[in-house]
């Protein structure tokens, strides 16, 4: 059986699109889709600043403009659609979507992960209304207003410098007792004198009516409550991979898809790459490097189903 794509690249962050910029390097014909917009998690971040090559910070945004014009150049094909399944017949993949279906001899899992949520009351009421998962896109409209961010990791910290940007009225709460992002970057937050942290506080309610007015915050060593007035709610807790469209591959405790040092999943010609991985470290640069390693490895596969090489 034959196929119509040599490589198909579900997700466009900088794993996908790395994976993209090899895969069509490598002369592979090469399809990427992405649901929403390309760049991922990248285009909320303000300052990029820890990206090899970059001596200056570079916007997020600007970043992933960048990264896209380099996988059209190479000659990648780009379509916004959504992936609705995958299946393995004889060694080649359908990948559907509502335009169609793709056959393909290899898949790319780039689909990252998506907020986790604190689910707690008034969480999901005021979703939109004070409520927010990303700074940039919301922290704006917040100036000067009383901000709460909860999370203690990098992606917490990150968004916390923004905020305090805009306010000097921000609360950071954090369930353990120390920040668990890098050394570096909770520093930094520790020493911006426009953030409060509150360790082993978690937030256990929202409240307000059409709008976020208070948060209810609990102590994790005495279980004392504690109602604080409140403009908004940021939440950066964690991430769920989504791994659903992996078929039978395996998957460790959290979800993440399991893979091998060349990004291979436990079905053939299947990878995972980026967040949607089980991986010690999640940054653009990994994401980028496992995207490289899963298209050069890709490429090698089919090579030996074609009977024209072997590893």
């Amino acid at each position: 059986m034959n196929a119509d794509r040599d490589l198909v690249i579900i997700g466009g962050g900088a794993a996908g699109l790395t994976a993209a910029q090899y895969g069509a390097r490598a002369n592979l014909k090469v399809l990427l889709i992405e649901e929403m917009a390309t760049g991922g998690q990248a285009l909320i971040i303000d300052d990029l600043e820890n990206y090899p090559g970059f001596p200056e910070p570079i916007k997020g945004f600007q970043f992933v403009e960048r990264m896209e014009k380099q996988t059209i150049r190479f000659g990648t094909e780009i379509k916004l659609s959504t992936v609705t399944g995958i299946s393995r017949t004889n060694n080649v993949f359908t990948v559907e979507t509502p335009e169609g279906n793709y056959t393909t001899y290899t898949v790319i899992l780039a689909t990252g992960a998506k907020h986790r949520h604190l689910e707690i009351p008034g969480e999901k009421e005021l979703a939109g209304r004070g409520v927010s998962y990303c700074a940039t896109c919301d922290g704006p409209f917040f100036k000067n207003r009383r901000i709460l961010v909860a999370g203690g990791g990098d992606a917490a910290c990150d968004e916390a410098m923004f905020l305090s940007k805009l306010t000097d009225k921000l609360t950071m709460v954090h369930r353990r007792d120390r920040l668990r992002a890098q050394k570096a970057l909770a520093e930094r937050v520790e020493r911006n004198k426009n953030i409060e942290i509150r360790f082993s506080t978690k937030v256990i309610e929202i409240k307000g009516t059409g709008k976020v007015e208070s948060v209810v915050l609990e102590k994790a060593d005495t279980s004392e409550r504690t109602e604080v007035p409140m403009d908004a709610v940021f939440i950066f807790v964690g991430s769920i991979p989504q791994a659903a469209l992996a078929l039978d591959a395996v998957k460790d405790e959290g979800g993440y898809l399991v893979t091998n040092d060349r990004m291979e999943t436990s079905v053939p010609g299947l990878y995972a790459v980026g967040d949607v991985r089980a991986t010690p470290f999640r940054q653009l640069v990994v994401a980028a490097s496992d995207g490289a390693i899963a298209a050069h490895c890709a490429s090698q596969y089919i090579d030996i189903l074609r009977g024209e090489a072997y590893i």
